[in-house]
């Protein structure tokens, strides 16, 4: 197993100190946070990038994904959101990051034309993103929380470089029992993010293994090349502790939860 954390969970926090606490508290990897209040997003220059990746290679820490915002099954043009793809992928590649995150975002569109949009719009960038060696993939999330709604999309792109991201929260939320999530997200993943909770009613984020959340059973049908990802949702939840200090036992937690089953 090979250990990540977001950017999410330390909002604003500069690159050094990220690569520093992520090789401190024996995480591989970091997903960073694409968005313009953030230090890593679409608007640097060239020259900042290289400086970005020279930090995370100096520390001995991977770029895993540029988490981007996205939204492929949103209602309106496709120009905006295959430029919005285009530059998260050119991103993830001047970072080395094998991953770009993407949303469905479809809102309350009708399933069947949200899934439609989004294949289309995922479909377009694949060539793009296959000559950078980038991966674009969808999270389950808001109109597709399921591993159902976003294996219905992958699948219909059917190609090697658009895949998903299983957030364990929304699918449980979903409903959708983690067995059954593997089942149909399998041949498409990523890698998983996790993250613990107290309820369906609240959602603030809370250390790994002091919520509901079924991590074991998830980290039991693993990613395909085996990263788990910690989201800690710090920045929409102002009031939740600290994440620095939760990284250690976090670690410790997701380890002594097994491998996952190769």
């Amino acid at each position: 197993m090979k250990l990540a954390f977001s950017t999410l969970g330390v909002p604003g926090m500069p690159v050094a100190d990220v690569v520093r606490l992520a090789a401190e508290n024996g995480y591989q990897g970091v997903e960073l946070r694409a968005h313009p209040e953030e230090p890593v997003h679409p608007g640097l220059t060239a020259l900042e990038r290289a400086a970005v990746a020279e930090e995370f290679k100096r520390g001995g820490v991977e770029v895993l994904t540029v988490a981007g915002y996205v939204k492929v099954a949103a209602e309106g043009e496709d120009g905006p959101v295959l430029a919005g793809l285009a530059e998260l992928v050119e991103l993830a590649r001047d970072l080395g990051a094998p991953y770009v995150r993407v949303f469905p975002g479809g809102g309350d569109q009708d399933s069947a034309e949200a899934d439609a949009i989004a294949a289309r719009r995922l479909g377009a960038a694949a060539p793009h993103a296959a000559d950078l060696g980038v991966r674009i993939l969808l999270e389950t999330h808001d109109s597709h929380r399921a591993g159902a709604d976003v294996a219905r999309v992958v699948g219909t792109v059917g190609h090697g470089q658009i895949g998903a991201i299983w957030d364990v929260m929304h699918t449980w939320l979903a409903g959708e029992e983690p067995a059954a999530t593997h089942a149909v997200l399998a041949p498409h993943l990523g890698y998983v993010q996790v993250k613990d909770i107290a309820s369906a009613e609240d959602t603030t984020p809370l250390a790994l293994g002091a919520g509901t959340l079924p991590l074991k059973e998830c980290l039991d049908t693993p990613a395909s090349d085996g990263w788990v990802c910690w989201e800690y949702e710090k920045r929409w939840y102002p009031e939740a502790a600290e994440l620095p200090g939760l990284l250690a036992a976090g670690r410790e937690h997701l380890l002594g939860l097994g491998a996952p089953k190769q």
